[in-house]
Protein backbone atom coordinates (compact mmCIF):
# COMPACT_ATOMS: atom_id res chain seq x y z
CA UNK A 1 0.00 0.00 0.00
CA UNK A 2 1.20 3.52 -0.69
CA UNK A 3 2.73 4.72 2.58
CA UNK A 4 1.04 8.09 2.18
CA UNK A 5 -2.46 6.63 2.36
CA UNK A 6 -4.63 6.45 5.43
CA UNK A 7 -8.26 5.79 6.18
CA UNK A 8 -10.43 8.55 7.51
CA UNK A 9 -13.67 7.76 9.25
CA UNK A 10 -15.84 10.84 9.83
CA UNK A 11 -18.41 9.97 12.46
CA UNK A 12 -21.03 12.63 13.30
CA UNK A 13 -22.66 11.45 16.53
CA UNK A 14 -24.92 13.12 19.09
CA UNK A 15 -23.07 11.71 22.11
CA UNK A 16 -19.78 10.17 23.22
CA UNK A 17 -17.60 7.95 21.02
CA UNK A 18 -16.76 4.48 22.28
CA UNK A 19 -13.41 3.05 21.21
CA UNK A 20 -13.23 -0.74 21.00
CA UNK A 21 -10.33 -3.15 20.59
CA UNK A 22 -10.53 -6.49 18.82
CA UNK A 23 -11.91 -9.68 20.34
CA UNK A 24 -11.79 -13.20 18.90
CA UNK A 25 -14.89 -14.29 17.01
CA UNK A 26 -15.54 -17.03 19.55
CA UNK A 27 -16.28 -14.50 22.31
CA UNK A 28 -19.17 -12.12 22.69
CA UNK A 29 -18.89 -9.40 20.07
CA UNK A 30 -17.76 -6.04 21.36
CA UNK A 31 -16.93 -3.53 18.65
CA UNK A 32 -19.77 -1.00 18.61
CA UNK A 33 -20.02 2.74 19.25
CA UNK A 34 -21.65 2.71 22.67
CA UNK A 35 -25.40 2.23 22.14
CA UNK A 36 -25.80 4.00 18.78
CA UNK A 37 -28.27 2.25 16.49
CA UNK A 38 -31.10 2.69 14.01
CA UNK A 39 -34.38 2.85 15.95
CA UNK A 40 -36.97 0.30 14.82
CA UNK A 41 -40.01 -1.48 16.21
CA UNK A 42 -39.23 -5.01 14.98
CA UNK A 43 -36.38 -7.22 13.77
CA UNK A 44 -35.30 -7.73 11.10
CA UNK A 45 -35.72 -4.10 10.04
CA UNK A 46 -35.32 -2.74 6.52
CA UNK A 47 -32.62 -0.18 5.78
CA UNK A 48 -32.11 1.21 2.27
CA UNK A 49 -28.74 2.00 0.72
CA UNK A 50 -29.01 4.61 -2.04
CA UNK A 51 -26.85 3.73 -5.04
CA UNK A 52 -25.06 6.92 -6.07
CA UNK A 53 -22.10 5.09 -7.53
CA UNK A 54 -20.63 4.87 -11.01
CA UNK A 55 -21.16 1.66 -12.98
CA UNK A 56 -17.66 0.41 -12.16
CA UNK A 57 -18.66 0.14 -8.49
CA UNK A 58 -22.06 -1.52 -8.97
CA UNK A 59 -20.78 -5.07 -8.38
CA UNK A 60 -18.93 -3.94 -5.25
CA UNK A 61 -22.01 -2.25 -3.83
CA UNK A 62 -24.18 -5.27 -4.61
CA UNK A 63 -21.71 -7.57 -2.84
CA UNK A 64 -21.54 -5.33 0.24
CA UNK A 65 -25.32 -5.12 0.45
CA UNK A 66 -25.57 -8.89 0.12
CA UNK A 67 -22.99 -9.39 2.87
CA UNK A 68 -24.69 -7.10 5.37
CA UNK A 69 -28.14 -8.41 4.43
CA UNK A 70 -26.97 -11.79 5.75
CA UNK A 71 -27.38 -10.38 9.26
CA UNK A 72 -30.35 -11.85 11.12
CA UNK A 73 -31.47 -8.41 12.34
CA UNK A 74 -31.32 -6.38 9.12
CA UNK A 75 -32.89 -6.38 5.66
CA UNK A 76 -30.49 -4.29 3.60
CA UNK A 77 -31.86 -3.26 0.22
CA UNK A 78 -30.58 -1.10 -2.63
CA UNK A 79 -32.43 1.99 -3.84
CA UNK A 80 -31.62 3.59 -7.18
CA UNK A 81 -30.16 7.07 -6.87
CA UNK A 82 -28.64 9.77 -9.04
CA UNK A 83 -25.05 9.06 -10.07
CA UNK A 84 -24.04 12.26 -11.84
CA UNK A 85 -20.74 13.87 -10.85
CA UNK A 86 -22.32 16.52 -8.64
CA UNK A 87 -24.37 13.99 -6.66
CA UNK A 88 -21.41 11.68 -6.16
CA UNK A 89 -19.10 14.53 -5.16
CA UNK A 90 -21.53 15.98 -2.62
CA UNK A 91 -22.90 12.61 -1.44
CA UNK A 92 -25.60 14.30 0.61
CA UNK A 93 -27.34 12.20 3.27
CA UNK A 94 -31.03 11.29 3.18
CA UNK A 95 -33.04 10.92 6.37
CA UNK A 96 -33.58 7.32 7.37
CA UNK A 97 -31.24 5.94 4.69
CA UNK A 98 -27.59 5.41 3.79
CA UNK A 99 -26.13 6.88 0.60
CA UNK A 100 -23.09 5.21 -0.99
CA UNK A 101 -20.90 7.24 -3.38
CA UNK A 102 -17.64 7.12 -5.27
CA UNK A 103 -15.78 10.07 -6.73
CA UNK A 104 -12.29 11.46 -7.29
CA UNK A 105 -12.29 13.24 -3.94
CA UNK A 106 -8.59 14.10 -4.31
CA UNK A 107 -5.20 12.87 -3.11
CA UNK A 108 -6.08 13.88 0.45
CA UNK A 109 -4.85 10.72 2.18
CA UNK A 110 -8.06 8.72 2.64
CA UNK A 111 -9.39 5.74 0.73
CA UNK A 112 -12.88 5.62 2.22
CA UNK A 113 -14.94 7.32 4.88
CA UNK A 114 -18.28 6.94 6.60
CA UNK A 115 -20.41 9.70 8.08
CA UNK A 116 -23.11 8.95 10.62
CA UNK A 117 -25.67 11.37 12.05
CA UNK A 118 -27.30 10.54 15.38
CA UNK A 119 -29.91 12.23 17.52
CA UNK A 120 -29.50 10.95 21.04
CA UNK A 121 -28.57 7.29 20.64
CA UNK A 122 -30.47 6.88 17.37
CA UNK A 123 -28.75 6.99 14.00
CA UNK A 124 -30.86 9.02 11.58
CA UNK A 125 -28.87 8.96 8.32
CA UNK A 126 -25.50 7.99 6.94
CA UNK A 127 -23.14 8.10 3.99
CA UNK A 128 -20.25 5.99 2.72
CA UNK A 129 -17.66 7.42 0.31
CA UNK A 130 -15.00 5.67 -1.78
CA UNK A 131 -12.13 7.79 -3.08
CA UNK A 132 -11.40 7.05 -6.73
CA UNK A 133 -8.36 9.32 -6.65
CA UNK A 134 -6.66 6.23 -5.21
CA UNK A 135 -9.01 3.29 -5.73
CA UNK A 136 -9.49 3.68 -9.49
CA UNK A 137 -5.97 2.35 -10.16
CA UNK A 138 -3.39 0.28 -8.31
CA UNK A 139 -5.96 -1.51 -6.14
CA UNK A 140 -7.52 -4.92 -6.73
CA UNK A 141 -11.20 -5.77 -6.60
CA UNK A 142 -10.55 -7.35 -3.20
CA UNK A 143 -9.04 -4.08 -1.95
CA UNK A 144 -12.01 -2.09 -3.21
CA UNK A 145 -14.44 -4.56 -1.66
CA UNK A 146 -12.68 -4.35 1.70
CA UNK A 147 -13.10 -0.56 1.70
CA UNK A 148 -16.77 -0.42 0.68
CA UNK A 149 -17.73 -3.26 3.02
CA UNK A 150 -16.10 -1.43 5.93
CA UNK A 151 -17.51 2.01 5.21
CA UNK A 152 -21.08 0.72 4.88
CA UNK A 153 -20.56 -1.45 7.97
CA UNK A 154 -19.77 1.65 10.02
CA UNK A 155 -23.19 3.04 9.12
CA UNK A 156 -24.86 0.26 11.14
CA UNK A 157 -23.00 1.24 14.33
CA UNK A 158 -20.00 -1.07 13.97
CA UNK A 159 -16.50 -0.02 14.94
CA UNK A 160 -13.29 -1.67 13.78
CA UNK A 161 -12.47 -5.04 15.27
CA UNK A 162 -8.79 -4.07 15.21
CA UNK A 163 -6.69 -1.04 14.24
CA UNK A 164 -3.18 -2.47 14.50
CA UNK A 165 -2.93 -3.80 10.95
CA UNK A 166 -3.61 -7.36 12.08
CA UNK A 167 -5.63 -9.64 9.81
CA UNK A 168 -8.80 -10.83 11.55
CA UNK A 169 -10.49 -12.06 8.37
CA UNK A 170 -13.07 -9.28 8.31
CA UNK A 171 -13.56 -6.08 6.36
CA UNK A 172 -13.99 -4.39 9.74
CA UNK A 173 -10.27 -4.69 10.54
CA UNK A 174 -7.37 -2.56 9.30
CA UNK A 175 -5.61 -5.47 7.59
CA UNK A 176 -2.60 -3.80 5.95
CA UNK A 177 -3.17 -5.80 2.76
CA UNK A 178 -6.85 -4.78 2.47
CA UNK A 179 -7.43 -8.47 1.84
CA UNK A 180 -10.80 -9.11 3.51
CA UNK A 181 -13.80 -8.34 1.31
CA UNK A 182 -16.50 -9.61 3.70
CA UNK A 183 -17.67 -9.39 7.32
CA UNK A 184 -17.04 -12.32 9.64
CA UNK A 185 -19.23 -14.01 12.24
CA UNK A 186 -17.96 -11.63 14.90
CA UNK A 187 -19.54 -8.70 12.99
CA UNK A 188 -22.89 -10.46 12.75
CA UNK A 189 -22.79 -11.23 16.48
CA UNK A 190 -22.14 -7.57 17.22
CA UNK A 191 -25.11 -6.52 15.11
CA UNK A 192 -27.29 -8.95 17.07
CA UNK A 193 -26.05 -7.29 20.28
CA UNK A 194 -26.60 -3.75 18.99
CA UNK A 195 -30.14 -4.55 17.84
CA UNK A 196 -31.16 -6.89 20.67
CA UNK A 197 -33.76 -4.44 22.02
CA UNK A 198 -36.66 -2.81 20.19
CA UNK A 199 -37.71 0.85 20.08
CA UNK A 200 -41.12 2.47 20.22
CA UNK A 201 -40.69 4.28 16.90
CA UNK A 202 -38.59 4.35 13.74
CA UNK A 203 -35.30 6.16 13.54
CA UNK A 204 -35.86 9.43 11.68
CA UNK A 205 -35.31 12.36 14.02
CA UNK A 206 -34.63 16.08 14.00
CA UNK A 207 -31.26 17.79 14.28
CA UNK A 208 -29.95 21.34 13.72
CA UNK A 209 -29.21 22.19 10.09
CA UNK A 210 -25.69 23.31 10.96
CA UNK A 211 -25.03 19.84 12.37
CA UNK A 212 -26.59 17.96 9.45
CA UNK A 213 -24.89 20.06 6.78
CA UNK A 214 -21.53 20.66 8.45
CA UNK A 215 -18.53 20.74 6.13
CA UNK A 216 -16.04 18.24 7.57
CA UNK A 217 -13.81 17.62 4.58
CA UNK A 218 -10.63 19.19 5.98
CA UNK A 219 -8.68 18.54 9.16
CA UNK A 220 -9.11 22.13 10.29
CA UNK A 221 -12.88 21.49 10.43
CA UNK A 222 -12.64 18.46 12.71
CA UNK A 223 -12.49 20.45 15.95
CA UNK A 224 -10.34 19.57 18.97
CA UNK A 225 -8.01 16.60 19.27
CA UNK A 226 -9.23 14.29 22.04
CA UNK A 227 -6.54 11.63 21.89
CA UNK A 228 -3.95 9.87 19.77
CA UNK A 229 -3.05 6.20 20.21
CA UNK A 230 0.33 5.33 21.72
CA UNK A 231 1.65 4.08 18.40
CA UNK A 232 0.44 7.20 16.59
CA UNK A 233 -1.73 5.22 14.16
CA UNK A 234 -5.10 6.63 15.21
CA UNK A 235 -6.46 9.96 16.44
CA UNK A 236 -9.86 11.19 17.57
CA UNK A 237 -11.17 14.73 17.06
CA UNK A 238 -14.45 16.28 18.21
CA UNK A 239 -16.45 19.26 17.01
CA UNK A 240 -19.26 20.33 19.33
CA UNK A 241 -22.43 21.85 17.84
CA UNK A 242 -24.17 22.27 21.19
CA UNK A 243 -27.37 20.69 22.41
CA UNK A 244 -25.73 17.28 22.62
CA UNK A 245 -24.83 17.31 18.92
CA UNK A 246 -21.18 16.57 18.28
CA UNK A 247 -19.13 15.52 15.29
CA UNK A 248 -16.42 12.97 15.96
CA UNK A 249 -13.69 12.43 13.39
CA UNK A 250 -11.83 9.18 13.77
CA UNK A 251 -8.60 9.07 11.75
CA UNK A 252 -6.34 6.15 10.89
CA UNK A 253 -2.98 7.56 9.87
CA UNK A 254 -0.43 5.91 7.63
CA UNK A 255 2.36 3.99 9.36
Amino acid sequence: MNAKLRYLLFVPLAAAFFFIAAFPASTNANHAWGNYHWARTANPFTIKVIDSMATAWDDNLDAAISDWNASSVMNVTKEAGASDNTTRRQCRPVKGKVRSCNYTYGTNGWLGLAQIWANGSHITQGTAKMNDSYLSSGYTETNRQHVICQEIGHDWGLDHQDESGADLNTCMDYDDALGNPDPNQHDYLQLETIYAHLDSSSTIGAAPEAFINANLSKQGQWGSLLRTSANGHTSLFVRNFGGGNKVFTFVHWAK
